[in-house]
């Protein structure tokens, strides 16, 4: 259960309050943006600061600046965009704290918005230096954290203003924490955990913590061929993690001390190389040969896990089957996000290239929740909490 203060919970009334978002848009090579998704994720909490008579600061980073200014990772375009969102003006100074920036604020009125620059332009952001976390602070009288998809990383914005900063959290995170806790506090059962991607490395903490609510757990992508090299098959030059096969049998023998079942494909689309015009052919796990790739789930896999999904009551998604950026090997991840948008379970999808998949397929808006945050889900999910989080304020007991 969620304990951390959230904006309601705060009277912000006058008050100066410093919005941490993620506005980390996709943009093109003429720094257009191309999808406003999670800026329109943040209105809700924005529009409340402006109805509550807030001064509001919005912080964010975008890309990849490594700590010094670059015209091509400024917030203005985002300014531009907000301010069209929400059809009032938003202020941009083009500096995170500066004599400029302090002057804005001090002359802001109850309502009004301010987007600071992009705060990777400052090496202290990602630092978590005090020193950079204390100026920032300095501009605020509340902090306001809805920036799920960063709360796993201990920045000057997520967790250094906290010591200065009495803190809660925005909408967007209230909703995305309430939604993972569907999942593991008390689900609708069967739990159906689909698990793709690349590799198992960076999901074996959150495999291991599924194993301990899901009735059973599908996998597919290139880490389904570490658990068949892990079950003693041979997968030809399909992608192994060759030092994760013992913990991928591990994580097997765990799996069946706790009664849950694992999933692998029983037939795969091989090709002979990994392109998206290579020819291909459909074989059962038993038949890989030298130079077969795995490229995409087979069709009675495709059944299989479709069956399973027609069963589940909440289904947690995260990870493609296969090699679907390449029109040709996108059927299994096509099959299976249309599957899990149409089933009648409670569906949860960990951003990322499963959140993509929905987009390309246009089944988004049939899922009970998408997550803006791909690895701050995941993290949340292994089970030990996000540090951005932490650092907020619990709720005062009255």
């Amino acid at each position: 259960m969620l304990n951390k203060q959230t904006i309601k919970d705060l009277d912000v009334k006058g008050k100066r309050v410093l919005l941490r978002v993620d506005f980390n848009v996709p943009q093109n090579e003429k720094g257009n943006i191309t999808s406003d998704k999670r800026i329109v994720e943040e209105l809700p909490t924005i529009n409340y600061l402006i109805e509550q008579g807030a001064k509001i600061i919005i912080c964010s980073h975008l890309g990849r600046p490594e700590g010094r200014e670059d015209p091509k990772y400024t917030l203005k375009p985002v300014a531009e965009r907000l301010k069209k969102l929400l059809k009032k003006p938003v202020l941009f100074n083009g500096k995170i704290v500066d004599p400029e920036t302090k002057k804005l604020i001090k002359n802001m009125e109850e309502g009004d918005i301010l987007l600071l620059e992009n705060l990777r332009f400052d090496k202290g952001e990602e630092a978590n230096s005090k020193t950079f976390a204390k100026k920032l602070a300095s501009l605020a009288d509340i902090f306001c954290d809805d920036a799920f998809g960063v709360m796993h990383r201990a920045h000057a914005s997520t967790v250094g203003v906290t010591e200065f900063l009495p803190s809660c959290i925005g909408f967007l995170v209230e909703k995305e924490i309430k939604a993972f806790d569907k999942l593991t506090t008390k689900p609708k059962k069967p739990v159906l955990a689909i698990l793709g991607g690349a590799k198992i490395k960076d999901k074996i903490n959150l495999i291991n913590n599924i194993l301990n609510f899901a009735n059973k757990v599908i996998i597919g992508g290139a880490m389904a061929y570490t658990f068949l090299s892990a079950l003693g098959y041979e997968v030809g030059k399909s992608s192994v993690e060759e030092d994760k096969v013992a913990i991928a049998k591990m994580i097997l023998d765990i799996a069946e001390e706790k009664n849950v079942k694992i999933l692998l494909p029983q037939d795969h689309v091989v090709a002979q190389e990994f392109t998206f015009m290579a020819d291909s052919i459909i074989i059962p796990t038993k038949a890989f040969k030298g130079g077969d790739i795995g490229m995409d789930i087979g069709p009675r896999t495709i059944k299989q896990y479709k069956s399973e999904i027609s069963r589940a009551r909440t289904i947690f998604w995260n990870g493609p089957m296969g090699v679907f950026e390449f029109k040709k090997f996108e059927k299994g991840t096509k099959e299976i996000a249309e599957a899990v948008a149409h089933s009648r379970a409670i569906t949860i999808v960990g951003g990322g290239d499963s959140a993509a998949a929905l987009n390309k397929f246009d089944l988004e808006k049939y899922i009970t929740h998408i997550s803006t945050g791909g690895g701050a889900s995941l993290k949340y999910l292994e089970g030990h909490g996000l540090v951005g989080l932490n650092a907020i304020n619990d709720k005062i007991e009255v």
